[in-house]
């Protein structure tokens, strides 16, 4: 075996979950004596020793906090959505307040990120944010929640999720987009995002667009749809695709302002101009939004609301008290991307 033993390296070999071992190995009565003795037996085999700080995690207050923030592919080497930079000084000025410290760490989606931070990391309870794909997500979700970890995360509120979430109303500023580029007499209005249950949170924004659009008595065109994740090729990737559909569009709706910043460029590009030939609208408001040429109309999250949120739910996590999933509000920003000339 390459490297350190874990504790699902024991559940494998004894024959049971990973949640028993965490179980047996800090002595919970609900695990019987027989089980007990076969998961020490396959940890003695795999030299595995617990450790003392994954203990501490689940048995006393370290003062600590963890955020985990997942890689992102970016154009500089930060590899952290800009999204994320701003959301990340607000969650470390709320520990502050509270008396906490702050431990980020950078984690790769690897299979076993989940395991790995637990046994390896001291903090009372964790953060997350950024996943990638949410239905490959959930099950790793899950088994925090069975290893007893405190944890609650930035993302879309679904119905059936294992754990406590924020998010903002993703449908809702998908309405206020869609509302005000018909109001700027846009009619064919395309969305460049993934829009399907792998993304919650640009589902959501589509739900809204397309709610929109329906209610206007206009039809929601599957050719005026293309997936992109967020990231700025692939805004400039999805938008060259939907050039080379060749239906007419006269506006685009963006699920990111990554993806609206690239698609901005691929239109130029094609010697279209903007807002003239084609109106376009992001999400986010990261601080690159105001600056780009024309400037980006996009929709605000508070991140300084959900820093908030993010630190208060999870210390009522850690003190035993109820905490609950919630959504934010959000606010259209217009600015003159998105503007018809008068």
């Amino acid at each position: 075996m390459k490297g350190k033993a874990t504790s699902f390296d024991i559940a494998h070999r004894a024959g049971v979950s990973q949640s028993t071992v965490s179980r047996a190995l800090r002595g919970s009565p609900l695990v019987s004596e027989e089980t007990r003795r076969r998961i020490q037996q396959a940890a003695d085999e795999l030299k595995y020793k617990v450790d003392k700080n994954a203990s501490n995690l689940r048995t006393r207050h370290s003062g600590t906090l963890a955020l985990l923030l997942f890689e992102d592919p970016t154009a500089d080497d930060s590899h952290i959505n800009p999204f994320f930079l701003s959301m990340l000084g607000s969650i470390t000025r709320a520990c502050a307040q509270r008396g906490y410290d702050l431990l980020v760490s950078f984690q790769q989606l690897s299979n076993d990120w989940h395991a790995d931070y637990a046994d390896t990391r001291k903090a009372d309870g964790i953060i997350l944010l950024g996943y990638g794909d949410y239905l490959a997500y959930r099950d790793k979700l899950q088994m925090l929640v069975d290893q007893g970890t405190r944890f609650v995360r930035w993302g879309a509120v679904l119905p059936d999720q294992p754990d406590v979430s924020i998010g903002c109303d993703n449908f809702r500023g998908g309405q206020d987009v869609t509302r005000h580029l018909l109001e700027q007499g846009r009619r064919r209005i395309a969305f460049l995002g993934d829009a399907s249950s792998h993304y919650p949170e640009f589902f959501e924004r589509y739900r809204g667009y397309a709610d929109v659009l329906e209610h206007a008595a206009l039809p929601v065109e599957p050719q005026l749809q293309v997936n992109a994740e967020s990231t700025e090729q692939s805004g400039y990737t999805a938008m060259e695709t939907l050039l080379d559909r060749k239906a007419p569009f006269d506006a685009i709706f963006a699920a990111s302002d990554l993806i609206a910043i690239g698609a901005i460029r691929a239109l130029a590009d094609r010697g279209l101009s903007i807002p003239g030939d084609v109106a376009v609208a992001g999400f986010d408001d990261i601080p690159t939004a105001s600056f780009v040429n024309p400037p980006l109309t996009t929709v605000r999250q508070d991140t300084r609301e959900a820093g908030e949120a993010l630190v208060e739910n999870l210390l009522r996590l850690i003190q035993g008290e109820p905490a609950e999933s919630g959504m934010l509000p959000v606010k259209l920003v217009v600015r003159k991307s998105s503007l018809r000339s008068r």
